[in-house]
């Protein structure tokens, strides 16, 4: 179906004041129906408070929004939701201790945990076997779900609403190709049916691969909408920084298949989620685990971190054996190992505390080192230009890549000999996304061995020395030099080849 003539929304000189901040700053906007509209801007460009406000949850301070050509209030989520304005936020919205299925009808009306709608849940049961294959059991809990199996079953949640204006912020930020292609398989037939789609992600290949249209946003001003293919990646970025950005990654120098050896692991196992691995992590060198999500490259961090009990094989710093049986010997000044997990809000971070209390974190109970002493963390932090009011700013006032640089700068400060890194840029923008690769090849070339889980095959490819490549808790390929392509780690991730389960004596 082609893009309708009417607008399912349109804002009319909408601003959102807060105090002396202006988040969105008399903006002219519309959707209509049958187009992916894609929203690109930094962190603090004003791209969420657009979808707050499209989505009920926020009301303009000034102006008129629009619906179907109609003035209208939307004085909450659930008025939002009743007109067919459905959002994903980047900050799911699950609740932790229900089960699957009771979360996919929070919200729905005329419904309640005790009353279910079959035909709701028949419906989304159906979206979601379609992204997953029926892997994630409707009784399973919240709680005991993968952030990507979480993203997923928000995604279902969602299309399952029969939406007439789709909002999706951030909603693919945790999968990996292979489930991000089946979600925009799904995307793609709801604008089909005339739908209208709004779009942010920090990927531009999703863009690349789905937008219809684009509009940016700029400290809190729509700059420019536009049809795909108008401008080329680089004016686009200029555009969104309001910079010419002309190299996304750093230059990547000629491995050096001799480097020192930090960390090497043999025949590294867990059960059967994790078998017959073994990597040499290098000093100076950026090491990449890619695959589907959940097939085993996870648990390589976590066992390197000492957090996983019962792995087997064997584990080598500097040439002599070690054991790794819990966080406080990883990060022991004789290791300095350091992680930064996947999930940042539940995992890396105390949302509900200050900048301050949750540098010091890392650093508690390590011998040599001050936590308390803030000026450890400064260098860091001026590097990666952090933006807060002061340190004693609660991490969760922060935008995702300011608390980001905050569950970096915790580790930094201890000088790790290895780094962790478990999808670092994950719902982050550019330019954020520009200073942490930066800084990774700084570390890298100041000697730090880097370990680098990622869902983006793009920084696989351009990040990384060499890549590993995970299926069903093996490595089944190796990549190096020029073979670190997009095709091959997308057909290693699949298992194209059909690599035989072999081990290493």
């Amino acid at each position: 179906m082609p893009r309708s003539d009417a607008a399912i929304v349109r804002l009319s000189g909408v601003s959102k004041i807060y105090g002396a901040t202006k988040a969105l700053s008399d903006v002219d906007f519309a959707c209509f129906g049958g187009e992916i509209h894609a929203i690109l801007g930094e962190n603090g460009a004003g791209k969420s408070t657009l979808m707050k406000l499209v989505s009920g949850v926020i009301q303009p301070t000034i102006g008129e929004i629009q619906i179907d050509g109609s003035a209208a209030q939307l004085v909450s989520p659930a008025d939002a939701m009743s007109r067919g304005l459905i959002c994903m936020f980047q900050e799911l919205s699950l609740v932790p201790d229900l089960s699957v299925r009771e979360n996919l009808m929070l919200g729905v009306p005329g419904t309640g945990l005790g009353r279910l709608d079959s035909t709701v849940v028949a419906r989304a049961q159906d979206i979601l076997s379609k992204i997953d294959g029926g892997a994630i059991r409707m009784k399973a809990r919240i709680a005991d779900l993968t952030l990507a199996e979480r993203q997923q079953v928000e995604i279902a949640k969602a299309l399952s609403r029969n939406p007439r204006l789709l909002i999706l912020d951030e909603a693919t930020s945790a999968l990996n190709a292979s489930v991000v292609e089946k979600v925009f398989h799904l995307i793609r037939a709801e604008r089909d049916r005339g739908v209208g789609v709004l779009f942010i992600s920090h990927r531009f290949h999703e863009i690349e691969a789905l937008a219809d249209r684009i509009s940016i946003f700029r400290n809190g001003v729509h700059v420019e909408t536009f049809d795909y293919g108008a401008y080329d990646y680089g004016a686009i970025i200029s555009k969104m920084v309001g910079q010419r950005i002309d190299d996304l990654f750093p230059l990547k120098p000629d491995a050096n298949a001799n480097a020192e050896e930090v960390i090497k692991i043999n025949n590294f196992g867990w059960g059967d989620r994790m078998r017959y691995v073994s990597i040499t992590l290098r000093k100076g060198q950026i090491t990449g685990l890619g695959g589907l999500d959940g097939q085993g490259q996870g648990d390589v961090l976590h066992g390197l971190f000492g957090l996983l009990k019962g792995t087997s094989g064997n584990c080598l710093m500097g040439g002599e054996p070690i054991s790794i049986t819990h966080p406080k010997i990883a990060k022991s000044p004789q290791l300095s190992i350091a992680l930064v997990p996947e999930d940042r809000k539940t995992e890396g971070l105390i949302m509900d505390q200050s900048i301050a209390r949750n540098l010091e974190l890392a650093a508690l109970g390590v011998d040599g080192i001050d936590a308390g002493d803030l000026n450890i963390y400064q260098p860091f932090l001026e590097a990666l230009e952090l933006k807060c009011n002061s340190l004693d700013q609660t991490v969760s006032e922060l935008s995702g890549g300011n608390q980001q640089k905050v569950a970096l700068t915790k580790w930094l400060a201890l000088g790790p000999r290895c780094m962790l890194l478990a999808d670092p840029t994950r719902g982050i923008d550019v330019k954020t996304k520009t200073q942490i690769y930066a800084l990774l090849r700084k570390l890298a070339d100041s000697g730090v061995a880097i370990l680098l889980l990622s869902t983006d095959y793009e920084e696989l490819i351009h990040l990384c020395d060499e890549t590993h490549i995970f299926y069903d808790g093996r490595i089944v390929q190796h990549l190096s030099g020029d073979d670190i392509t997009a095709e091959n780690i997308i057909a290693a991730s699949l298992n194209i080849h059909g690599v035989e389960d072999t081990h290493h004596a």
